[in-house]
Parts: structure tokens; C-alpha cells; sequence
């Protein structure tokens, strides 16, 4: 029942890569929802977290395509779990996840490639305003993206665990610090980018204020959504009465908050 999920999940991973519509591609959600399949939750979940990190960093510029996150996600899962480490692995499955991740460029090249036939088609189709040919072609090209992530995942899940766990066990040191070193400055260019897309003078407090409540391991879950609830509120009230007691010069106000 297992091998089931994880094709489903492999699958959703892999159309979502180009639908980008209920993010089953992100790395936290693949990744979380392999571990939830193969029980082994914490460690897939670590894996997602750090995957999605280094994901933020991930972006198509122009002619240059990123890093396929989808199957990086699902076979990095997939060997992180054959190979029995758990959380200690995760170091491992992250190096292994950056050539993976590479080599789906590889395919998705492949599939795209194909993709130019089915235009044609799709056009010869709507010429002859045949709808349900179109529709048919759409569904084909958006199962082959499926298709990429699908069989990489199934070659990985039918290798021995043994195996896998000796590959993994049998990676040089040098190689996996290097990869975890590389990895963690990705990490910090992507969350670089979002900051810098999302940093304002109004946001920096919050900014500050999340690392110093994450430095207190004493606070639970429910305190820390206490205390950012209480937050919201406050900054809600503070920015309703500050329009309330605006002028009637909308642009005189806009300008002297920027001053």
C-alpha cells in the first residue's frame, strides 16, 4: 500500500512542478507527505524544511531553468527513508537531493521537448475547433510531467534498503560537508531574496522580534501563537487609527510617511 502512495504523491509532485496550483511541488509538502506515507514523519519533516530553504534561492531567469524541487524532494525523501538513518540522514539525503535535483533538469528538458509536439497538435485541434482533443492533449502533456518525477521515485523505492543504506553510509566525509556547506549558503541567498522582496519598515520589528522568541525554547507552539496573535491585533488597531485620524489629503499623508 505504500509503493501506492508514493507514486500518488510522486505524481502530484510532478504536475504541480508546472501547475503550480496546490504546491504539492514545494519540498516542506513533498517531503511531509512521504514520511506521512512511509511513517517516518520527523525525519522527512527536518528534510522538507531545509529542501524548502534552499529552494527559496531556486528561480527561472530568463532561458535558465532552476533545479527540478519536485524530484529532489521525492527521491531525497525516497532515500532518507530506504536507508533507516532518520534524522541523522538528513545531511546525507541533502547532499544527495543538489545532483538529483540537477540531473531533473535533464528531464524536464526531455518532456518539454515533447511538449513542442503536442502544441502543434493542440493548434491543428483548435483549427478544426475539436475542444475535446485539446483538452485530451493538455491532460497527456501534464501526465508525462508527472511521469519525470514518477519513475525516478519507483526505481528508488524498489532499490534494497541495504543497499541504500550503504551507499549513503559509504559517501566520504569531505563530500557531504562540502555539499552541506554549499547548501546552507543557498539557504541564506534565498532567504535573503525574500527578505528583500518583503522587508519594510513596518516588517523589521516582527523580523527581530521572531528570531529573539526563537532563540527561547521554552515557549511552546501555542504561546508563540499567542504572542504573534497579540501582535496582529495591536499593529491592526494602530494602523485603523491612524487612518482615522488622517487628514483629507490622502497624498500629503502618503508622502509624509515616507519622510
Amino acid at each position: 500500500m505504500t509503493w501506492i502512495w508514493i507514486i500518488l504523491i510522486a505524481f502530484l509532485a510532478g504536475v504541480e512542478g508546472i501547475l503550480d496550483e496546490f504546491q504539492f511541488h514545494q519540498p516542506l509538502i513533498a517531503c511531509t507527505l512521504i514520511g506521512l506515507a512511509t511513517n517516518q514523519l520527523p525525519a522527512c519533516l527536518v528534510l522538507g524544511g531545509t529542501l524548502q530553504m534552499m529552494a527559496l534561492g531556486w528561480a527561472n531567469i530568463g532561458a535558465s531553468v532552476a533545479p527540478d524541487a519536485a524530484l529532489a524532494s521525492i527521491t531525497s525523501s525516497i532515500l532518507l527513508v530506504k536507508s533507516g538513518l532518520g534524522v541523522d540522514g538528513v545531511a546525507i539525503a541533502i547532499a544527495c537531493s543538489i545532483p538529483l535535483a540537477v540531473a531533473g533538469l535533464f528531464l524536464t528538458m526531455l518532456i518539454r521537448t515533447i511538449a513542442v509536439g503536442m502544441v502543434h497538435r493542440m493548434d491543428e485541434a483548435a483549427n478544426q475547433a475539436d475542444f475535446q482533443a485539446i483538452d485530451r492533449i493538455q491532460r497527456m502533456a501534464l501526465g508525462l510531467q508527472g511521469l519525470r518525477v514518477v519513475i525516478p521515485a519507483i526505481l528508488l523505492w524498489t532499490l534494497p534498503n541495504e543497499a541504500v543504506y550503504v551507499f549513503m553510509q559509504s559517501m566520504p566525509t569531505w563530500l557531504v560537508m562540502g555539499l552541506d556547506i554549499g547548501c546552507s549558503l543557498v539557504m541564506a541567498v534565498g532567504y535573503a531574496l525574500v527578505i528583500n522582496m518583503i522587508a519594510t519598515k513596518e516588517a523589521w520589528p516582527f523580523f527581530i522580534l521572531g528570531f529573539v522568541f526563537a532563540l527561547i525554547q521554552q515557549f511552546t507552539l501555542l504561546a508563540l501563537f499567542a504572542i504573534g496573535f497579540a501582535l496582529a491585533f495591536l499593529t491592526i488597531h494602530f494602523l485603523s487609527s491612524q487612518q482615522t485620524t488622517s487628514s483629507n489629503d490622502p497624498l500629503g499623508d502618503i508622502l509624509d510617511d515616507y519622510e
